[in-house]
């Protein structure tokens, strides 16, 4: 079994990478480590580089189509990882979950309609509901003993006849609850008796922790399944995400349809060569690399928690279930999400996610990305204990 280095630094500055290089765009200096984007800092694993690379030596790059060992890789890992059947005839594609979010609101609702959101959650839910003219329906989350639940008395005081849709992030983010079969299938029932069709974000479903297990929303019964789509990607789990390819799965034929002529519309379909290539080599030959990559993640999040106990006390780490996000409430100490976002930048000299992005909920809180080697990791903390004990 070969072994992978995640201690090894690599250079990102000068890559036109988001992460590092807009540093100046998003927090107005250079100066600071950035643990914010949800990518991480180790290479992308071999078997998927091989890939790309012998596939570039033919040279030509003009149009191409999935082959069957695509959607046969697809099939295989869902299987393998998830214990979740699906039909080659009902994935579909998108250029990116987000992408695939905004063409799902379009084609299964009309302006005006309601869509489900349930903050504090990843923003760019909001901005899919908002850019499509739909009507924000906020169901925030319940934060009980440390750990987020669904708040089904307050779904139901919210929904209506023109409720049509619910955004799920499954795992969540930025909290990193891996929810339960038990809490799924209570939220997926709701949502069909309710006529609310379920549009799940699954993009983290690989990045699950000890004994904990993802559960796909439509692998709980064929009702659900029905009334449900799923949209994963290999892009986080394997720091692909600039390959742009993800992966659209719906049990139910007439949406799979619709959805399918939606995507042939802005002809968004095809992908690219390097994204089918990349995608194919992550599902078929990456298990080996994930169980080292999740050993390693929980290491860096026990550090975290670890540091935080002893020299934050103040501060309250969210454990996760799922994600390389760690979800942090620094509300004891006072400062509003503005000011907290300001301080960690001026102070500390750390890039993080101010929570107030997160919606309801999310004020007093930061989210840092713990997806970086160990001594990256160790040196961010310490920044934050530095600048925290000036108070």
């Amino acid at each position: 079994m070969k072994k992978y280095n995640f201690d090894e630094i690599i250079e990102r500055d000068g890559t036109n990478c988001l992460k590092y290089d807009a540093r100046k765009l998003f927090f107005e200096t250079d100066d600071l480590l950035p643990l914010w984007v949800a990518d991480m800092d180790f290479k992308t694993p071999d078997f998927i580089v091989d890939a790309i690379k012998k596939r570039a030596e033919h040279e030509l790059f003009g149009y191409s189509f999935r082959p069957d060992s695509y959607y046969e890789a697809i099939i295989n890992w869902m299987k393998r990882r998830h214990n979740w059947e699906i039909q080659r005839n009902r994935i579909s594609f998108s250029p990116g979950v987000v992408a695939g979010l905004t063409i799902a609101i379009e084609t299964f609702s009309k302006p005006g309609d309601g869509v489900i959101v349930q903050p504090p959650v990843y923003f760019p839910f909001f901005d899919c509901v908002k850019g499509t003219n739909r009507k924000m329906v906020e169901n925030p989350l319940q934060l009980v003993n440390g750990r987020y639940t669904f708040d089904f008395d307050d779904l139901r005081s919210k929904i209506d006849k023109h409720t049509k849709l619910l955004l799920l992030s499954n795992p969540q983010n930025p909290g990193g609850m891996a929810w339960t079969r038990e809490e799924l299938t209570q939220l997926a029932t709701f949502c069909t008796e309710n006529k609310i069709m379920v549009i799940s974000d699954e993009i983290h479903s690989d990045l699950i922790y000890n004994k904990q297990k993802h559960i796909p929303i439509a692998s709980i019964s064929d009702e659900i399944a029905q009334n449900s789509m799923v949209l994963m990607a290999p892009s986080k789990t394997f720091n692909v995400a600039g390959l742009s390819s993800s992966v659209v799965v719906i049990p139910n034929r007439a949406k799979f349809v619709k959805y399918e002529r939606a995507l042939g519309v802005g002809h968004l379909g095809m992908g690219n060569i390097f994204g089918t290539v990349a995608l194919e080599a992550a599902y078929t030959s990456g298990d080996n690399w994930l169980e080292q990559l999740l050993d390693y993640l929980w290491e860096n999040y026990k550090t975290l928690e670890s540091f935080f106990e002893m020299h934050l006390p103040k501060a309250k780490v969210m454990r996760p279930e799922a994600t390389f996000l760690a979800w942090i409430d620094f509300s004891e100490y006072g400062m509003n999400s503005n000011e907290l976002f300001k301080f960690t930048i001026e102070q500390a000299k750390v890039g993080l996610n101010s929570g107030a992005k997160f919606g309801k909920g999310g004020e007093g809180w930061l989210r840092l990305n713990f997806g970086c080697p160990h001594e990256v990791l160790l040196e961010a903390l310490n920044r934050l204990k530095y600048a925290f004990d000036r108070i």
